[in-house]
């Protein structure tokens, strides 16, 4: 029989080892792994849930990181903004420089030190360092490849592990915000026929917030929503409407009736003491139909060919749980290829900072719409609109800030075979 190529037997060892690590185990495991390749003292870093730090990944037994020509133990923090590594989590794109021992050596005997990005799909976990002798196409495609293997374990370890959690986090969450991180997605997916992006802030306290959304075939479902309050209760209301959208969904409902449902079950746990407004909406990925339904929220947003091009202002029915008895409309919106929907909190564009001024929507979309001319991944204009959210209220955000974004490409069908 043929011998397997090493990238391919070093792919599918690293994963045998792995089936039984945690998190802590994986720098050693990685490293014995990588060196069959040409590639040494991997170090992983994570990505902090606001987007800001990237956090050494601690190994336990051997670390190759810290040992092997090391005379000092890797940075345990790295800014995103202000590093190579950060520049590598930025474009999702690999980043090459001379290895810290070898910055005073002469430029032919300087080992290399790669970046690149770890994802998994679109969501942005963090960056792998790798250092190497030289860097040609087969040295990069290998690095490339095993960053995506690291992604992927990574991921696979995370919902077992509290270490993932503490490594991602600067400083203690509240309740609420504990809650609506493990019920929410992850923050950003790609496919053929879309891309998603959402964030959420303060990533620490938030209170009556929530983003959703699901891919199914060539059907992509959305939503937001803005419990009353930004208090625990407020937490608890947003978790059972975000609940009940899923439950809906799963089971087939429509939007009317899925909102409905939601409305129904927050009246029979909290009478009319709590409400909710929400977009909860849905997207045919092959002819680009929206339908959607407004139950008390701020209308979403569209752009096209980079200009603001409509404002989806139709008559909203009443937010879920007043019970006022208004009717809920299923509303259609014609997308075209490249469009980008946005939807949105009042916590984006009504807080202000504290000469008083509201960042508002022209700012919001403005920002969202020069970045997108930049070329930027929608992860990465998010991030940047956060962090510009934050800075211009000082970084005390008085009511929670969600914002999702999506792109629809234009329909992908699948060939033949």
């Amino acid at each position: 029989m043929k011998p397997l190529p090493n990238d391919v037997a070093t792919a599918g060892g690293l994963l045998r080892a792995s089936r039984h690590a945690v998190i802590e185990d994986l720098p050693r495991l990685i490293a014995a792994h990588a060196r069959p390749l040409g590639l040494s003292r991997p170090l992983i870093y994570l990505v902090d849930v606001q987007q800001q730090l990237l956090r050494l990944v601690p190994g336990r037994g051997t670390n190759e990181a810290v040992t092997d020509r090391a005379p000092e133990a890797p940075e345990a923090e790295l800014r995103v903004d202000a590093t190579l590594a950060g520049r590598a989590f930025q474009s999702a794109e690999p980043v090459e420089a001379p290895a810290g021992a070898d910055q005073g050596a002469p430029e032919e005997t300087r080992t290399r030190r790669l970046w690149l990005p770890l994802t998994d799909g679109a969501e942005r976990l963090g960056v792998l360092g790798l250092e190497t002798d030289e860097v040609d196409d087969a040295v990069l495609d290998r690095a490339l490849d095993l960053a995506l293997l690291v992604g992927l374990l990574l991921v696979s370890k995370r919902a077992y592990s509290d270490s993932y959690e503490r490594l991602v986090r600067t400083r203690p969450m509240g309740l609420a915000a504990e809650m609506q991180w493990t019920l929410m997605p992850p923050g950003s997916f790609a496919g053929d026929q879309a891309t998603v992006s959402a964030a959420l802030e303060p990533a620490y306290e938030m209170g009556g917030d929530a983003y959703e959304y699901a891919v199914d075939g060539d059907t992509a479902h959305l939503a937001v929503f803005d419990a009353m309050g930004h208090d625990t209760s407020a937490g608890l209301t947003v978790a059972l409407a975000l609940a009940g959208c899923r439950s809906s969904r799963r089971h087939g409902v429509g939007l009317v009736e899925t909102s409905e449902a939601i409305e129904t079950a927050l009246l029979e746990q909290f009478g009319r003491s709590r409400y909710a407004t929400a977009i909860i909406g849905r997207l045919d990925l092959l002819s680009g139909l929206l339908t959607w339904v407004n139950r008390g929220h701020h209308p979403p947003v569209l752009v096209r060919n980079g200009q603001w091009v409509a404002t989806l202002q139709r008559p909203p029915a009443h937010p879920m749980g007043t019970a006022m008895g208004l009717p809920v409309e299923l509303y259609e919106e014609q997308l075209e290829p490249g469009d980008w929907l946005l939807l949105y909190t009042d916590g984006v564009t009504e807080a202000r900072n504290p000469e008083g001024e509201v960042f508002g929507l022209d700012r919001f979309v403005d920002f969202v719409i020069r970045h997108i001319a930049d070329g930027l991944p929608a992860p990465e204009t998010l991030r940047r609109l956060i962090r510009a959210i934050r800075e211009y209220h000082l970084d005390r955000l008085q009511d929670d800030a969600t914002i999702l974004l999506l792109q629809w490409h234009g329909a992908v069908r699948p060939g033949p075979g």
